[in-house]
């Protein structure tokens, strides 16, 4: 951050060190195992007394200089040049850590060029012993060469001990330093024989040709064991962290190190075939293609090193966009524009954001990010994102996967730096949210009679919204099954529940009738639930209209399984069908009494946000097969699984087959999170400091901008979101994930380590919970049913122990449930619907005239037909009437 950035584009990403270094490294390991190649080479002409390989010694000799002090030379000094300008601070810092191990190196590079032209030029000309002498000279000085810059090299990867020591030689003599010094030792003997088989094959005695290329292939050859082995030891020695990134961790990383050991296996055989006596013109052609592979060999163990020190360029110490490690707390706190002297933004305004955000990824992505070129190709990564989805992959970097560091600055900055690369890098039009328009629905209210009619028929939707997904070509994780509950109360002096002698019915509304017509459900359920399903009946052999049965507690009407979906058989999307619900007498069959109740419902789950694709129905809801094939790619990727191919073969995924889910009673595999914990712990750490609710509209259909706007009742009304009664996307999370922990899950902990809690001072006071059976409820908040204390209450933290304790689930002495009264979570009377002021206030409307609470404003007479005067339902009834 104290160095100016040289911005490449199209060259970034650490493109041009690549290409320099992998070359530099390819000759200057030949360099060293060359020199022992040339000296054993003259010894063995001297010993067999064969002037045919002394001459062939001296013509690999100038090969030798040639290559290794003007390739090796020149390619030498570009690393200078280019890691000077690309990664300044780290270039600074190893200058200033190891400024005599650098000054001690470059002596005894000193002595390989004065050695390599003494032994060349005098080659022929001096004594054999003398002669020798130097070419061991030359050799000792080049493996020094190695030995140090070995010791340099390594500290990147594993400093160990210097991290709290500074100590030089704790950084020098570091844990990788003797294992990476073997394994480059050995690699070095075995590109000697790859460079030799190129002079080799040029011999023009055959017989001296054969000699020198088996020659050449024993020194490919016997080294193999000695190197698989000191690269187990290698990899042994690296931190958790990177030995993980090596072994295939990031999957960008994998095919690397696959080919490393693909290509042993290609050099190794490669060198029994040149061992064939075999024509001069196969043999060249096969040592130039050869060595072309030694330098893809040595270019996938340089990329996999490299890659093990993500997302560090000094592993432990410093970031790769040159951040030291533990000042991302204070630069998030201060502002990264404003932590560093070579940006004109310091503070970001509408007017400079795009500006700004071009400043921050200079400085924080353009060190492994480029523009549109060959290497980590930001456009080409970032193309499936808009804004929302890129700031969150922003905000979630280095979190649950530690290969890239985390993002240091302000939420503005993160925000500036998603417009400027969704709009000016990628192109993307700058779009402005806009809710689609919706329809007013048609509504007619049932007629109630107050003086005639005896029964008064309450139903209601176990959920304030039933959210499903419909992407069952490629997984289900929700599926359809709305759930209606009814009672039907006979009016007098003392009402009382009716439950036998009576069947109540569910009617779907017309354009409904219909759902295989429109989602790919009833084709692949099969899969999905384990069982054939008839045409447009649920997994639990419901269908669109039917008899509801009798609740275990034999004081409700049930209908469990209804597969509603929000589509009409026309093809318009409506997330709130409304069904007609009528009680008969058994058996006469006559209606005793009707009425109306939404069964909401919505595919609106915004997998697109973040994983491409668009709305799957009239832009308004439905994953579509794009976003859904995207997040099984992810999980495939990410989790070495394989369901995208399972499911483009016709085997759709069931999320609950491997987590384990509560709602579906499903078991899964109890060493994974459950289904709730994994989604929301994982995305937790990418919707994270975000205001209020805003990541809870990310994902559900409950902000001002969704199409279904499923938050209806009075809380939302007042203001309430879903962070008053299940807390911040953080702390909703943690109380998942906490109850996995406690259960020994360590995946837990992994998503648990960057999430901070919002409500509460510390993951220590947050309570555990299990989804679905442990919820907040109202008596949270409404202490003794009175109204809330607080000017924002919040429920969060005050888990109701499983759902029979539930306000949907509770009733008072009577039998009488919660939502028979006060209607649906989250269509609380008085609700407001945005497709109709009072779809959701049907019942109210019906029985007393106006939205509120059924028997509010006096209106005990709808089932009472004597004044009530003592508060029977629930203390601070009569004050709330």
């Amino acid at each position: 951050m104290n160095f100016p950035i040289w911005e490449l584009q199209w060259a970034g990403g650490g493109l041009l060190i690549a290409l320099i270094a992998v070359f530099h490294v390819y000759i200057a390991h030949f360099a060293v195992g060359g020199g022992l190649f040339l000296v054993l080479t003259e010894h063995l002409g001297y010993r067999r007394n064969s002037p045919a390989i002394l001459d062939y010694t001296k013509r690999h000799t100038k090969f030798f200089l040639l290559v290794t002090m003007v390739l090796g030379g020149i390619t030498g000094v570009g690393i200078w040049f280019i890691i000077s300008l690309v990664a300044p601070a780290a270039t600074s810092q190893l200058i200033h850590i190891f400024v005599f191990a650098w000054a001690i190196e470059w002596v005894f590079f000193l002595g390989e060029i004065v050695a390599l032209f003494i032994y060349f030029y005098t080659f022929g000309k001096m004594g054999a012993r003398n002669h020798l002498t130097i070419g061991w000279i030359y050799f000792f000085f080049g493996w020094m060469s190695l030995f140090m810059i070995n010791g340099i090299i390594g500290f990147m990867l594993t400093p160990g001990d210097w991290l709290t020591t500074r100590d030089f030689w704790d950084g020098f003599l570091n844990p990788s330093f003797w294992p990476s010094l073997a394994f480059r030792t050995f690699i070095a003997f075995i590109l000697a024989g790859l460079y030799g088989f190129v002079t080799a094959t040029w011999e023009k005695d055959p017989q001296t040709r054969e000699t020198l290329v088996r020659y050449c292939a024993a020194w490919l050859l016997a080294p193999f064991a000695f190197l698989l082995l000191s690269g187990w030891w290698y990899v042994s020695v690296l931190p958790e962290g990177a030995q993980a990134m090596v072994l295939g961790a990031n999957p960008e990383i994998a095919p690397y190190m696959q080919g490393f050991l693909w290509i042993s296996a290609v050099l190794f055989a490669g060198g029994l075939l040149m061992a064939v006596r075999m024509p001069a013109a196969i043999k060249r052609p096969m040592a130039l293609v050869l060595l072309v592979i030694g330098l893809l060999y040595m270019g996938c163990f340089e990329t996999v090193r490299e890659a093990g020190r993500r997302p560090y360029l000094i592993n432990g110490y410093m970031y790769s966009n040159a951040i030291l490690a533990g000042t991302e707390d204070a630069i998030s706190a201060e502002g990264y524009l404003q932590t560093s002297g070579w940006h004109r933004n310091r503070e970001i305004t509408p007017e400079n954001a795009r500006d700004a955000g071009r400043e921050i990824f200079r400085g924080q992505c353009a060190a492994c990010h480029s523009i549109g070129g060959p290497l980590h190709d930001i456009k080409r990564l970032s193309a499936k994102f808009g804004t929302v989805g890129l700031e969150a992959q922003i905000a979630g970097m280095g979190k649950v996967y530690s290969y890239m560091p985390r993002f240091a600055g302000t939420v503005q900055e993160r925000k500036a730096l998603a417009a400027y690369i969704v709009h000016d890098l990628i192109g993307d039009p700058e779009v402005t949210q806009q809710t689609r328009p919706r329809p007013e629905l048609d509504l007619e209210i049932p007629a109630f009679d107050a003086e005639g009619d005896e029964y008064v028929l309450l139903a209601w939707c176990t959920l304030g919204e039933k959210c499903i997904s419909d992407s069952d070509s490629r997984f289900s994780m929700l599926p359809p099954g709305s759930t209606l509950m009814a009672q039907l109360i006979r009016r007098g002096p003392l009402p009382e529940l009716v439950t036998e002698d009576v069947e109540i019915t569910f009617t779907a509304p017309a354009g409904f009738e219909n759902p295989s017509n429109h989602v790919e459900f009833w084709d692949y359920a099969p899969s999905l639930v384990g069982k054939e399903l008839a045409p447009n009946v649920s997994a639990k052999g419901l269908g669109m209209s039917g008899t509801m049965k009798p609740s275990d507690q034999n004081l409700t009407f049930l209908a469990d399984g209804i597969p509603v979906l929000p589509y009409m058989d026309d093809g318009t999307v409506n997330p709130y069908p409304v069904f007609t619900i009528e009680a008969k007498d058994k058996a006469s069959g006559e209606i005793l009494a009707t009425t109306k109740v939404v069964a909401p419902v919505s595919t609106e789950i915004g997998c697109r946000n973040c994983h491409d694709g668009t709305w799957r129905h009239d832009g308004a809801m439905g994953i579509s097969v794009t976003t859904a094939s995207d997040v099984l790619a992810r999980h495939d990727r990410r989790h070495k699984t394989e369901l995208l191919p399972q499911a483009e073969a016709g085997k759709p995924v069931l999320c609950q087959s491997c987590h384990p889910d509560p709602l579906l009673k499903a078991e899964g595999d109890p060493a994974l999170l459950n289904l709730p914990t994994a989604i929301h712990g994982f995305h937790a750490n990418y919707l994270s400091e975000a205001p209020d609710a805003e990541p809870c509209h990310t994902c559900h259909p409950t902000g001002p901008d969704s199409y279904t706007y499923c938050a209806r009742g009075t809380h939302a009304s007042k203001g309430l979101t879903c962070v008053n009664c299940h807390g911040t996307m953080e702390d909703h999370a943690l109380s998942l994930l906490k109850a996995e922990k406690e259960a020994g899950k360590p995946k837990a902990d992994l998503l648990m380590r960057h999430i901070k809690p919002r409500l509460v001072a510390s993951v220590e006071e947050i309570e555990p919970r299990k989804p679905w059976n442990d919820q907040p409820d109202c008596l949270n908040c409404h202490v003794d049913f009175e109204p809330p204390q607080d000017a924002t209450p919040s429920a969060f933290n005050q888990w109701v122990r499983g759902s029979e304790g539930l306000y949907r689930m509770r009733t008072d002495d009577a039998g009488l449930m919660c939502e028979s009264c006060h209607g649906s979570t989250h269509a609380e009377y008085p609700a407001v619907n945005a497709f109709h002021p009072d779809l959701d206030a049907i019942q109210p409307l019906q029985y007393q005239g106006h939205p509120g609470p059924i028997g509010s404003k006096d209106n005990c007479a709808v089932c009472h037909t004597e004044d009530k005067y003592d508060e029977f339902h629930h203390p601070n009834i009569l004050g709330q009437l």
